[in-house]
């Protein structure tokens, strides 16, 4: 397992789990953000992510995109 941080631009990732305190978990949750999602990083900006999934583009700060672990 490694962070999504870690992930290259464009390659499908599963996501195999979600940490944080409880608050960032849900919020990550309602975002889709879910163990067993696909998701793929579009591009890295100034250390926030911009994200594909379930069809939607997402931009993450890169310390919250860190709690999400492939």
């Amino acid at each position: 397992m490694m962070p999504l941080t870690m992930a290259d631009p464009g390659e499908d990732q599963l996501i195999k789990k979600v940490g944080g305190r409880e608050d960032t978990r849900k919020f990550l949750e309602n975002l889709g953000f879910v163990p067993g999602a696909h998701v793929s990083v579009v591009s890295d900006i100034n250390g926030n992510l911009i994200l594909n999934i379930k069809d939607s583009r997402v931009a993450l700060s890169r310390e919250m995109a860190a709690k999400i672990m492939i």
